[in-house]
């Protein structure tokens, strides 16, 4: 898999070095000087020095054979910017983009941007839990046009969930649930799982159908 990242962020630093330490080709680029500098000793010939956000730059970052290509500047413009050149020029990445604005969100997922991560959102979805007195559901991801979440919800100890298994439960239809994290370990759900209270699912699930969903858990 080869992986170019745009934007020498501490997020961008960080996750190329992950990438290369995991064994992936990975091209970080970034256009300040002084900060491709200061990443040059820990990720030598991975690191290039440029704009992201025009063509001739992610050509000679080998874009037409990226298999993903990551925006993560501090700009939203930017990212959004990266992802339709991605997407237009090179039209093979998958794109994955940073959004600071939560309201950009629908945006870049109607402009064709395959999955969006918003730290803003999902830091505050976070705060909101701690200080309610009713689970909430957490945003994790927003995939492609936008009306597609990934999302974590705590289990409610008054789910009409707990106790059956999960082939006799009555998910909303544009749902499904990928993980059950129960203590330490992690569950891949199959159809004679059992949830129990506590548990912290992972979900796919339409936006239409999130509030059916958070009312069943």
């Amino acid at each position: 898999m080869y992986v170019i990242i745009v934007g020498g962020s501490r997020v961008g630093f960080h996750l190329a070095r992950h990438l290369i330490e995991q064994g992936r080709e990975v091209t970080l680029i970034e256009k300040d000087r002084a900060r491709a500098r200061a990443m040059r000793a820990q990720l030598g010939d991975a690191l290039q020095i440029g704009d992201g956000a025009r063509v001739e730059t992610l050509r000679q970052a080998g874009a037409n054979r990226a298999d993903v290509m990551v925006a993560v500047t501090d700009s939203d413009e930017t990212n959004l910017v990266t992802c339709q050149i991605a997407k237009a020029v090179f039209l093979k990445p998958r794109t994955i983009a940073r959004v600071s604005d939560p309201r950009n969100e629908a945006v870049f997922g109607a402009l064709g941007v395959d999955l969006t991560v918003s730290s803003t959102r999902i830091i505050d979805a976070m705060i909101e839990k701690q200080v309610a007195a009713d689970d909430v559901v957490i945003p994790l991801l927003t995939l492609r046009g936008g009306d597609v979440e990934i999302v974590e919800v705590r289990l409610s100890d008054q789910s009409a969930l707990l106790g059956k298994p999960l082939r006799e439960l009555s998910l909303p239809s544009e749902s499904i649930l990928v993980a059950v994290f129960r203590g330490r370990r992690t569950l891949i759900p199959r159809g004679d799982t059992v949830l129990q209270p506590e548990d912290e699912l992972v979900a796919l699930v339409r936006r239409s159908d999130e509030p059916a969903l958070r009312r069943l858990l």
